[in-house]
């Protein structure tokens, strides 16, 4: 099997090996003369990075790079990203990196043509439909790892600097004109990136999957995402030149997200506080905190679990199921509890009452409530 595709749900995908040499043609493809960049301060100097700056340059199309972006970027860092856009005088951006790259590229692109502040794009009902959408940049995404999946999605977590709080900022015009999904640029990714960006993949899949909401479409793709990541993350782990566990890794990662349009649930209500304010990585909580809500959502998904395992090749119904994930988690050296991320204790009370409220704590299978919170995250930390 020739793993190239072309592909347009919910986007138009390139996907391949190589295919970062056609980043300057799908730039120009949706008309930027002088995209802006956008990727975190880790990146920017490697040679992924460069050698896409040059793709750019060599078309005529600039060098320009924005890299100001913390691993849980915050408005502070999108305020200084649109300040670079508009002083530069730039019509695009390339969201390229991780999450964090990726979800501020996006919302450098959608901010620029606004007047009114992020936090009013929040994902509340319909307020999305403030926006003013002349003015938004068009978006090419160019992932460099496999987990947020933000290359497909119409949203970006931006951390509020002043409340510690994670805000998902929401429009249709957040999803890139066109992403770029080449396996070679997750090569060189530590181990340990690999590890909790394939875990972060798992979780969108599996909360997608148990989540109580109608999707059909969804719920068929995050079952195949699991199975994705089950056959190919460890293969990733072990070996991170094995192309073919890349490749199948980044069509994980990117089916997670498109899954989690029927919703996420308390592993990520948790891991957002935990995040914003002990900035950890965001996929590697997720994995952390994954066997407790496991435990506390088996009244509601106990057979759904069971038909998954069954799909996955796991016997046992949902015990083996659960069991399987503490394994996964033990092979790729996920720790046990929050503790080994540098969580304490004193805040469980603070980030109890930012959990309930976070916008996926509606797609629990079991309601989560302020005591049942507090009771996670005690047996999490």
């Amino acid at each position: 099997m020739t793993i190239t595709a072309n592909w347009s749900y919910p986007t138009a995908i390139k996907f391949g090996a190589g295919r970062i040499k056609e980043l300057a043609d799908h730039c120009k493809a949706v008309g930027m003369k002088k995209p802006l960049l956008v990727t975190d301060r880790g990146l920017a100097p490697m040679a992924i990075t460069q050698n896409a700056l040059a793709i750019l340059e060599a078309a005529g199309l600039g060098r320009a790079i924005f890299a100001d972006v913390d691993p849980n970027p915050n408005d502070a860092n999108l305020e200084a990203g649109v300040k670079a856009f508009k002083d530069g005088g730039h019509d695009g951006v390339v969201a390229f990196g991780g999450g964090s790259g990726l979800d501020l590229g996006k919302a450098i692109a959608f901010m620029v043509g606004q007047t009114r502040p992020v936090w009013d794009f929040e994902d509340i009902g319909d307020w999305w439909t403030r926006a003013s959408v002349e003015g938004i940049a068009p978006i090419v995404a160019v992932p460099t790892t496999a987990g947020t999946g933000s290359e497909v999605g119409r949203a970006s977590v931006i951390t509020n600097s002043q409340t510690h709080t994670k805000k998902v900022i929401f429009h249709p015009k957040f999803l890139p004109a066109v992403t770029i999904c080449d396996p070679e640029l997750t090569v060189g990714m530590p181990k340990v990136i690999t590890a909790g960006t394939g875990m972060d993949a798992f979780a969108h899949c599996l909360e997608a999957y148990c989540s109580p909401f109608y999707h059909p479409m969804s719920q068929g793709i995050a079952l195949e995402g699991m199975r994705l990541v089950k056959e190919y993350l460890p293969r990733a782990y072990r070996d991170g030149a094995d192309i073919e566990a890349r490749a199948n890794m980044m069509s994980a990662a990117a089916m997670g997200a498109v899954a989690f349009q029927k919703g996420l649930g308390a592993i990520h209500s948790l891991s957002h506080p935990v995040g914003a304010i002990y900035n950890t990585h965001h996929g590697m909580t997720n994995a952390v905190v994954m066997p407790p809500v496991l435990r506390f959502n088996r009244p509601a998904i106990e057979g759904k679990i069971a038909a998954a395992a069954a799909y996955l090749g796991i016997s046992g119904g949902f015990d083996g199921f659960y069991d399987y994930v503490l394994e996964l988690r033990s092979e790729l050296g996920v720790p046990d509890k929050l503790a080994a991320l540098g969580v304490g204790t004193d805040r469980i009370d603070e980030m109890a009452a930012m959990a309930i409220v976070d916008p996926t704590a509606g797609g629990n299978p079991v309601e989560l409530t302020l005591t049942s919170a507090k009771t996670l995250f005690a047996a999490c930390i």
